[in-house]
Order: C-alpha cells, then structure tokens, then sequence
C-alpha cells in the first residue's frame, strides 16, 4: 500500500476511543457541552454535485473510519469502540442546499450557526457535509461538521490535506461499497469483553508502573522526589481558578449561536508578533483581546483580566493521524491592557508558563475517570468545568497549499469550533496567505452582535500596525 492510501486508512487511530474521547463523546446532554465544529470552506465556484457524491464515497472507501458510528457498552465500564455503520446511508451525511436571500456571507454564517447547532444523531458516523449554493459572484461553501470525538484541530488540518485535490482535474471517482472495518459487537458483548481485557491488563500494568517508578528512585531518589513535588505545584496551578475578575456583562450565557468571520493578513499578523517580541500565535490572542476590551468599552463597561483557554497540542510524530492529543490550558488573560504591544508581550510568557507546566497532560490521568461516569453527571461536570471561562480560543495552525474539491479552488477555510458554555469561541487557521478567523459567540452574552464585530476588526488593526 502506498504511504498516502496508508495515511488515509489510518486517520483516526485506534479502534477503541481513548478515555479523553470517550468523555468528549458522553458529555452531551446539554447543548452547553456538545463538541462538534463545523469547516466553513468558501468555494470559488460551484463543483458539480455528482463529482462531490462520488469524491465521498471514494474518500468512504479511502478513510473506513469516516464510514464508522461509535458502538457504546452497556455500562459505561469500558471504552466505546468504532465499528462499521452497517445502515450507512450517504443521503443522510451529504446534503445540497441554496443560501437564503441574495447569497451574501452573512447569510452564509446564519445558515452555520444553525447547522452547527443541530445536535448528532448517535447512531450514525459522527459527521455530516453540506454543499450550500447560490453565494453572490457563483460562489458556494462546503460545510463539514465534526465531532471531537473524531479529531482534534490539527487532526482535522490532516484530513484537508489527505483528502482534496492538487488542482481541478478530473479523476476516476466511481461509486465504491463502504468498507467493513472493526468490531460488530453488540453493547453486552462489549461491555463484557472489555471489562476481561481490563482484567486481564491490570495486573502486568500495575506491575510495570510499579518496576518503572522503582527503578527511577533507586537510579535519583532525589531528583524522583524532587519531580513528585513539581508535578504536584504544577497540578495546583492548573487547577486553580485563574486569578481574573473576568467580565461582567457576559455572565448570562445562553445556547444559541451567531458566526463572525474575518480575514487578515498572514503576513501582517507574524510581523506584528515579531515586532512585540512574539509570534503569531502571540498576536492573534492579543487582537481578540483587544476586541474584548473595545466591546467592553462600547458597552458602558470596564475589564481587566479575564479568564481564557486554549488547547495545548501533545501531539509527537509518533502519534496516528486524526484523534485527539491535546489538552486545555487556563490563564488570566490581559483583556484590559490597552496597548497591544504590551498585550503580546505579556500573552508571550503567560503561553510559554502554560506549555511548561508538568501537569499539562493532566487531563488524560482523570479521564479514565470520568468517562465512567453516567452521562448526566458527565454533563453537569463538564459544563461546571467550562461555565468559568470567558472566551476560548485556538489557532489551529496552517495549510500549506491550494486546496480543490471536486474540481473547485477553495478560497477560503473557517473553522467554527464548538462553544462549551463560553461567551465566545474563537479559532483561526491560515490559508493562502490570509488567517481566517471564525467566532462563535453566545448572542445572550454578547448581545450586540455587529458591534463586537466592528470591535474585532479594530482589535486586529490595532495590533497590525505593530508591523508598520
């Protein structure tokens, strides 16, 4: 098999959900908590739809993990596992629409915000696609959504890659059966095979940690102490409570979603992070807490430090393509400093403490845990987890070429991250030159939609001139 069909037939990883997916997945029963995103990628034309149907079913036959549902045990004692949707039906996961009205990106965002609210169906493969036509100057979109479950940012920046094409040239793409991979194994079967596994694994493991942790004291009795105490200064620090007021005109969340896009200039936002002292991670927080400040402002109300989350990558060459290796750092984040290069600056150290931290990987030590616990509980603890939060954010990262689907040049790529209870979400990736920036906010929080985006493009223009 050749490196890119075994890249394909491997995104996704293991067929058992590891404990952090398996609690992404669970913790749903409360549309605070869902985790699914939607990919916004603006076409500059509209691709032909027989050519998108049977693309998908080649990427089906290409990616067996796209044409699997999560199979659930009868008790939440073990891990769910992928398996084969036998009732596989592409009708349900690919869908054609027109953009109301006059087709403007306006219209378009209402149209995501509405698909990305709509809660999964469990029972099918956790994604579904959308072919939206009729956007002014013959352009369209293809929306696909994810759940989390399936992969994280830059597991989703890896199947752009592996799945669109070069250029717009025609390529046999002829409808194929969807392949049968993994488990069949009815919830009881599972249930009970699992709890064996664990079983029979408990033992070897426990006495594995245990020589491992042995030997590591008897070679640096010190050092191995002196690491048990780090560890656990750093745990305190993650746990607590960031050290920020917050704001407080966005306490009163809500469950609706409004959309904002915006595109900046790749090169101008690096600039301005290396000006400051910084990068461009470092300058796209310190935009959007600029916008903050100016919303603030626009409202009557005054905020200093707010409490932010970004997703840290665990990610080593080691790991599969697609899942999940990521976990969330909290800060308090200097939403009130006025000058933007004293915002980078100071989001410059506060993400290099935070990627320091030994307990980073934390969340994968409780999730085990949790994951085992009944669903309503998961929900109510999940939401208790992010209700404390102001706003998230994540620059996923960047795609390094000109993506075509189905024969059509994608102009432009928005990834609309879930929003777990926060005011606002607030994602970028760069293509082509340009950073696009999706927001996903709370209209019950931030009740003055239009201003909070004229807000944000001053927020990003405040800081881009740092690269002048």
């Amino acid at each position: 098999m050749a490196t890119a069909d075994r890249a394909l037939s491997d995104w996704g990883g293991a067929p058992q959900l590891s404990a952090w997916e398996a609690l992404m997945w669970r913790a749903e029963g409360s549309p605070r908590t869902r985790s699914a995103g939607v990919v916004v990628e603006l076409l500059e034309s509209e691709p032909e739809w027989e050519r998108l149907v049977a693309a998908h079913w080649k990427l089906i036959r290409r990616i067996p993990r796209l044409g699997e549902r999560v199979v659930e045990p009868l008790l939440p004692l073990v891990m769910p596992v992928w398996a084969a949707d036998p009732a596989f039906d592409l009708s349900y996961h690919l869908q054609q629409v027109r953009v109301p009205g006059a087709g403007s990106l306006e219209e378009l965002n209402e149209l995501v915000a509405a698909f990305a609210a709509q809660p999964r169906d469990p029972r099918r493969p956790p994604w579904e696609a959308v072919l939206v036509c009729g956007i002014a100057g013959g352009k369209s979109a293809y929306l696909l959504k994810l759940h989390h479950s399936l992969c994280d940012g830059l597991g989703m920046l890896q199947l752009l890659d592996l799945t669109h094409g070069h250029g717009p040239q025609s390529r046999d793409l002829g409808r194929v059966p969807v392949p049968a991979r993994g488990t069949t194994d009815n919830p009881a079967r599972l249930l009970v095979r699992g709890l064996r596994d664990q079983l029979a694994s408990a033992p070897g493991e426990l006495l594995r940690v245990s020589v491992d942790a042995a030997a590591r004291f008897r070679a640096d009795p010190v050092g191995a102490a002196a690491g048990a105490l780090r560890f656990a200064d750093s745990l305190r620090r993650i746990l607590a409570t960031p050290p920020a007021s917050g704001s407080a005109v966005w306490r009163d969340r809500g469950i609706g979603y409004r959309v904002l896009t915006l595109n900046v200039p790749l090169g101008g936002l690096k600039a301005a992070g290396r000006a400051a002292g910084g990068s461009v991670n470092d300058a796209f927080l310190a935009a959007l807490l600029g916008a903050v400040r100016h919303y603030h402002e626009r409202v009557g109300a005054v905020v200093g430090d707010i409490p932010m989350a970004i997703p840290v990558s665990l990610r080593t060459d080691r790991d599969p393509l697609g899942g999940n290796r990521f976990a969330g750092a909290r800060f308090a984040a200097p939403a009130g400093e006025a000058d933007p290069r004293a915002r980078i600056m100071a989001i410059h150290d506060v993400i290099a403490g935070a990627r320091a931290e030994p307990a980073i990987g934390f969340p994968d030590l409780i999730a085990p845990l949790l994951s085992r616990l009944p669903g309503a509980l998961l929900t109510d603890i999940a939401a208790t987890m992010t209700e404390g939060t102001d706003v998230q954010a994540s620059n996923m990262g960047g795609v390094g070429r000109t993506l075509y689907l189905a024969g059509a040049r994608v102009s432009h790529i928005y990834p609309v991250g879930p929003r777990p209870g926060v005011a606002a979400m607030v994602t970028m990736v760069s293509y082509r030159e340009t950073c696009c920036v999706a927001v996903n906010l709370d209209p019950e929080a931030i009740s003055d939609v239009p201003g909070f985006a004229d807000c944000l493009r001053t927020g990003f223009d405040e800081v881009l001139e740092l690269a002048d």
